[in-house]
């Protein structure tokens, strides 16, 4: 039988969009892309679908891929599936809007339930949007299922996962029981890019579409509000130092530097 791998992926602002060009909505404490921006799959999710991909390739696996959310560009969101997965589910309701990490992971624990034979779930280290990096973790916890995280190589064996994962001075290799999930790290290494062939089925391919009512769950409400959001203010001031000679202007710099808490 081959593994059954679930892919979590979020559609995000384009990370490449000017600074400039974003919309922020103050009082809702929102950011919007101007429309002439289409959104784009998470960039560290692209390579959660790569892991599951060179699994799919290697050994035989049947990969869906997930998201949450509310407003979908059916382009842009089936891009996993023009790299080569083969079924996409879609969690999409009004309710599901501006979710929280917490709620998010809570939706795709119902979701995965729903499906219900799954092996090994990977998602991405983080999102580009605002790089929270929590909703695998609650997943992991809701399903009550090991989590490994700064995966830069997945291999399955025997019923277990082995992973090589990122540390700060090289790398272990750990593993765990099926299933679980496994947090994908950018050093996994560059993405497949979509096929003409895999695109054209993308392109027919029909995503499954639940909503919370199929999901037979109720969010309650944010845990986790932002409570400001803003445009800072770049200072442009520029301060002069002069001494009698290099070490005299070394030395109040250094001074300055000190005064300004930067050193």
């Amino acid at each position: 039988m081959p593994l059954n791998v679930v892919v979590i992926v979020k559609q995000v602002i384009d990370p490449e969009t000017k600074v400039s060009a974003l919309r922020l909505d103050l009082e809702n404490h929102t950011v919007s892309s101007p429309s002439n921006a289409p959104p784009v799959v998470n960039g560290f999710d692209d390579q959660a679908v790569e892991a599951a991909l060179r699994l799919k390739d290697g050994q035989g696996a049947h990969v869906t891929v997930i998201s949450a959310g509310s407003a979908f560009t059916m382009a842009v969101i089936k891009k996993p599936i023009s790299m080569g997965c083969d079924e996409m589910v879609l969690l999409q309701d009004p309710m599901f809007e501006n979710m929280d990490s917490f709620g998010t992971a809570q939706v795709l624990a119902a979701a995965i339930k729903k499906i219900g034979d799954f092996d090994l779930i990977l998602g991405g280290r983080q999102a580009s949007d605002w790089d929270n990096a929590q909703t695998p973790l609650g997943l992991a916890e809701f399903l009550g299922i090991p989590c490994i995280t700064m995966a830069k190589k997945v291999d399955v064996t025997d019923s277990k996962v082995i992973v090589e994962r990122v540390i700060p001075d090289g790398h272990e290799v750990i593993e765990a029981s099926l299933p679980s999930l496994v947090i994908v790290s950018n050093e996994l290494g560059q993405p497949r890019f979509p096929t003409i062939t895999n695109t054209m089925a993308a392109v027919r391919k029909i995503p499954k579409v639940w909503t919370a009512e199929d999901l037979e769950i109720s969010i309650s409400g944010q845990q986790v509000r932002i409570m400001d959001l803003f445009v800072p203010v770049i200072d442009k001031d520029c301060e002069f130092i002069e001494g009698e000679n290099e070490e005299d202007v070394g030395r109040k710099l250094a001074l300055t530097l000190r005064e300004a808490k930067l050193i």
